[in-house]
């Protein structure tokens, strides 16, 4: 057998392991994610009634002032690299309250993966009627991704792909929303899918395709504010999810809410949890919320719950510009 065919075989040996490598990594990171939301790559939230715009870029302005909002989830407490979820937004219209602007930074970690990321938003609110606004909005920003190897334990222990540290890459990331609401803000309703580009990811710098890639993610929220009497509102609210390949998931929500200041409800989410919620509203500008997650899966077995703390603060209101309306001339007296 000649030098040149045992170079050949060589070479072809290492790139059957490299690709047998990446495949590993790949179905590692499959593996993950499918076990921190039944497939679905995005975190999800007990509180979503009250920060719909980490979920839809449209709500971006929807409210007459800025609000900055951080949500910190450590789901299911007990549990060996569970996920942990944290996430800042801010968001608010302009002068004109035809636009809205808004930013968040967040940080998604589960056992050896992170996922980090920031994203800007631009909504643009048209009059529908006197009672009824409508919101058209689009995010852009970029994901980094990243895996610790060495808290990888494989059966190869040589196998220095994985286990010589950290892995990264960064991807764009694009998403888009609508959002209906009332003036009054008795009712909205939103729409929104985010990661709508699906971009690649790819560990290992070898130019074959990937499987892997951010899912598109589809979200339908709704809410309804009942006035039952000078000191409670009721509000049912739903947030509907759908990432292929995974089933259709929903959260159904209610809130009962004293003099806009108190309040407590519940959530139940479809084959995996019921949340108790409480909140209070400390000043006209900052608001406390926490919930618990009871476990209804075959998690609870190894978890004791869930656990996610929000705090809001309005940070400046924004005051319509209005345009001054001209003085009709005087007539000249004959």
């Amino acid at each position: 057998m000649n030098k040149r065919l045992l170079n050949t075989i060589e070479l072809t040996k290492t790139i059957i392991n490299m690709l047998t490598r990446k495949f590993i990594l790949s179905l590692v990171l499959v593996v993950i994610v499918a076990f921190n939301t039944k497939a679905q790559q995005l975190p999800q939230y007990s509180n979503y009634m009250i920060n719909n715009y980490a979920m839809n870029p449209a709500v971006a302005g929807s409210n007459p002032y800025f609000e900055g909002i951080s949500t910190n989830r450590y789901q299911w407490v007990g549990l060996t690299d569970a996920p942990r979820t944290y996430i800042l937004t801010a968001q608010g219209p302009t002068k004109s309250l035809n636009v809205g602007l808004g930013g968040s930074l967040y940080t998604d970690i589960v056992g050896p993966t992170r996922r980090i990321g920031a994203s800007f938003s631009y909504a643009y609110h048209l009059k529908l009627n006197d009672k009824v606004k409508l919101s058209m909005g689009l995010s852009a920003g970029v994901v980094q991704l990243t895996v610790d190897g060495s808290k990888i334990a494989l059966r190869d222990p040589g196998d220095m792909v994985l286990s010589n540290g950290l892995q990264s890459v960064i991807a764009p990331d694009f998403g888009a929303g609508l959002y209906a609401y009332s003036v009054d803000k008795k009712w909205y309703v939103g729409a929104s899918i985010p990661q709508i580009l699906q971009s690649k990811i790819n560990f290992v710098e070898i130019s074959t395709a990937t499987l892997s890639k951010m899912t598109r993610h589809y979200y339908i929220t709704a809410g309804y504010k009942y006035k039952l009497n000078e000191d409670f509102v009721l509000e049912p609210s739903t947030c509907i999810k759908y990432a292929k390949p995974a089933t259709l998931q929903f959260d159904l929500g209610i809130r009962a809410i004293y003099h806009d200041k108190i309040w407590l409800g519940a959530v139940y989410r479809y084959m995996d949890a019921a949340a108790a919620i409480v909140g209070y509203k400390l000043q006209e500008n900052l608001s406390l919320a926490y919930s618990y997650d009871f476990t209804t899966s075959n998690i609870r077995r190894y978890s004791s719950g869930t656990h996610e703390i929000m705090i809001a603060i309005r940070f400046h209101k924004v005051q319509p510009k209005i345009t001054p309306i001209a003085e009709p001339a005087a007539t000249e007296q004959k």
